[in-house]
């Protein structure tokens, strides 16, 4: 088995297994609980059989009644404060030692005679009075309750007990303080003025907000609020066939599938889930590859054009899982009609309409937005197929962008009024997520260069850019080749005319049939199209000037990879002989050699023979253009004949046994040519001859 079978061979390999991995990771992605099997909406109509309870289903209240019940027990609820119980002994102690150290002071003095004679009386008055505030307590506000009244209620928690207390039986610091001011608190003492600033120094609250015992029980407070409202029984008929779905039942379809998604999937298989999901994406890949494989076999075969075709699945199915499970974004937000904008730039609009339908298709099972998301992508992408997205033309390119933004604001309001008939309950936040979708759709812009560098593809900014005169190699054949230059001119436009006839891609074929011949530039004399005197083949044998002949592809595909060419245009290189003969010095061979044994695959080609539309029309337009110059002063009838001669040639020689070149297409471009070719040699009209009367 030769390299390029086992090439071929593993490729084939990879290509299945790469498939294998796309459709694992897809199926990864999906949630692996089982889907409730209903779909509704309020305001619609019960499009399914009747609907009984499977089993007791305990009805959710909304969350609007959730909501409002949460707030009437928010106004009921009372904040915990938390007493220091060793504030009295700290204190205490506190005001022992700023005393020791005032009366230090006092008895260097003459002032404060009597505390100076009665210490004592003075500390244990001032302990009385710390014991008197301590015991009533004084608390200090959050400030969140500052502006309570005194019937404001609060939780005071001392040790493991907890009782209530409103604001009016308890004192803040400014009310202690005004206790400790009043005279009558120190009894006999003569010099109370001695223990008031001393006492107000030291004077801190011993009740304060506890924000982890309020945050505590306020969650279970709020937590022990009931999330239903009743019980459907089981049996019990939920909806009828072709009933408005009302708030009530509304209420209660919602109900059974909470229940359903939270009890019933939960003893579901999670394997047998993921095998569903396994075979739908099979099944949906499938499909895809084999349509590719009938209708884009280029597509099929090619390693890099199969890898960009089955990417964009396993893309867009991580950016729907991404967006749904971040619960920050809607999956409105991604730009779907990047895949049809770039695939269609790359290659045409069937593939890129079947590419985004199965794109939408994965998306769908990924997403839980439900058939309107389904069909406004599908809707839109067409849509974005429809209009000319040319990336060499950015006002062309924004003006298709503006209609793919009205073609989404427009769906999305036509389907807001089918389900509520009114746009005044529209949620006008999908608006800015599709203003952003469209938004990052422009990335399709710079996208496409970099897919192509990346994948190796030929966009049309390339061949025009390759088509332009002044390119290195195309330089190079005028100075060194310019007789090949005319030819290759000649055969661009025969090619190019019976391209757009059939609708094959005409700019692709006129910029290689530019390239086709630059091998000649090596031994530009060795061909008749540049020869101007002596034909230097007089000095070769036959054999060694086919070699020379043959040469040129090999030598034109060297300067093609040098001058780092599109793989595309190498391909008409290679392709452009495919398999023949050098046929006129083959036939000198044999008729000087007629007793030799000929190596025929001497005088071949190396081909490839053509397999596209695009190479098969290059091929027989260069023999034609070749073939006709050769005819002196040719009528129609000559050019006709030479027409039929070249392309029966190339069939009887099988050169397009593997062209995807239809015969309806052939008989396309034999016309097309014929005509074109008429002009070219300034063909008159042929009358018929007047019969002669008599």
């Amino acid at each position: 088995m030769d390299i390029k079978k086992r090439t071929e061979q593993a490729q084939t390999i990879l290509k299945y297994l790469l498939v294998l991995v796309v459709i694992a990771f897809i199926s990864i992605l999906f949630p692996n609980n089982a889907r409730f099997k209903y779909q509704f909406e309020q305001g619609k109509t019960w499009a399914y059989e009747d609907l009984y309870a499977p089993f007791d289903i305990p009805i959710k209240k909304s969350e609007a009644e959730v909501r409002a019940e949460r707030q009437s027990r928010d106004a009921d609820f009372s904040p915990y404060y938390e007493v220091n119980q060793n504030a009295l002994a700290e204190q205490e102690a506190a005001f022992e030692k700023a005393f020791n150290e005032e009366l230090a002071t006092a008895q260097a003095g003459t002032i404060f005679v009597d505390v100076v004679k009665k210490p004592n009386a003075y500390i244990t008055q001032g302990k009385k009075l710390l014991q008197q505030i301590y015991e009533k307590g004084v608390v200090q506000l959050a400030p969140d309750h500052s502006d309570k009244g005194p019937e404001f209620v609060l939780n005071i928690v001392r040790g493991s007990t907890t009782f209530t207390q409103t604001l009016g039986n308890l004192q803040d610091l400014e009310a202690a303080k005004d206790i400790l001011g009043n005279p009558s608190a120190y009894g006999s003492l003569a010099e109370p003025e001695f223990l008031f600033p001393i006492l107000e120094t030291v004077l801190r609250a011993n009740i304060t907000f506890s924000k982890d015992l309020t945050k505590r029980f306020r969650d279970e407070y709020f937590d022990s609020i009931p999330s239903t409202k009743g019980v459907i029984p089981k049996g019990e008929r939920i909806v009828r066939k072709g009933a408005a779905i009302t708030d009530d039942i509304y209420e209660k379809l919602a109900s059974y599938k909470a229940k359903y998604e939270r009890d019933v999937t939960k003893n579901r298989s999670g394997i047998g889930i993921l095998g569903g999901y396994f075979l739908l994406t099979t099944l949906i890949i499938g499909v895809f590859l084999i349509y590719i494989q009938r209708y884009h076999p280029s597509y099929f075969a090619q390693f890099n054009k199969f890898i960009f075709i089955l990417i964009w699945l396993a893309i867009y199915g991580y950016l729907v899982y991404l967006v749904e499970n971040a619960n920050v974004m809607s999956a409105y937000i991604i730009p779907f009609c990047i895949v049809p904008i770039v695939i269609k730039h790359f290659g045409n609009s069937q593939l890129a309409l079947f590419t985004h339908i199965i794109v939408v298709l994965i998306a769908s099972f990924l997403s839980s937005l439900g058939y309107e998301f389904t069909f406004m992508q599908i809707i839109v992408g067409i849509v974005a197929i429809l209009g000319t997205v040319d990336s060499r033309n950015m006002s062309e390119f924004l003006r298709s962008i503006v209609f793919i933004f009205l073609a989404y604001i427009v769906t999305f309001l036509g389907l807001s009024l089918i389900q509520e008939g009114t746009l005044v309950n529209v949620d006008t936040r999908i608006f800015a997520w599709l203003f952003i979708n469209v938004f990052l759709t422009l990335l399709a812009y710079p996208l496409i260069p970099i897919l192509e560098r990346l994948f190796g593809f030929t966009s049309t900014n390339s061949l025009i850019e390759l088509s332009d005169m002044n390119r290195p190699l195309l330089k190079e054949l005028s100075l060194k080749a310019p007789g090949t230059l005319q030819h290759s001119l000649q055969v661009a436009n025969l090619c190019e005319a019976a391209a757009t006839q059939i609708g094959a891609n005409a700019l692709l074929v006129k910029a290689a049939a530019l390239y086709h011949d630059i091998g000649k530039t090596a031994n530009p004399d060795y061909y008749i199209e540049n020869q101007k005197g002596d034909n230097p083949h007089g000095e070769l044998s036959n054999l060694e000037s086919a070699k020379m002949i043959i040469a040129h592809i090999t030598e034109g595909v060297k300067l093609a990879k040098k001058a780092r060419l599109p793989r595309t245009i190498i391909d008409f290189i290679e392709t452009h002989h495919g398999t023949t003969r050098v046929e006129y010095f083959y036939r000198n061979h044999l008729k000087e050699n007629p007793d030799t044994e000929v190596d025929e695959s001497i005088f071949r080609y190396p081909g490839p023979r053509p397999t596209t539309k695009e190479q098969t029309i290059m091929m027989i337009a260069d023999s034609i253009e070749a073939a006709c110059k050769s005819l002196k002063n040719p009528t129609g009838q000559d050019i006709d004949g030479m027409v039929d001669k070249i392309i029966t040639g190339k069939m009887q020689s099988g050169q397009l046994e593997e062209s995807a070149l239809t015969f309806d297409e052939l008989e396309q471009c034999r016309t097309c040519w014929k005509a074109l070719l008429r002009n070219i040699h300034h063909v008159r009209v042929e009358y018929p001859e007047e019969k002669k009367e008599g």
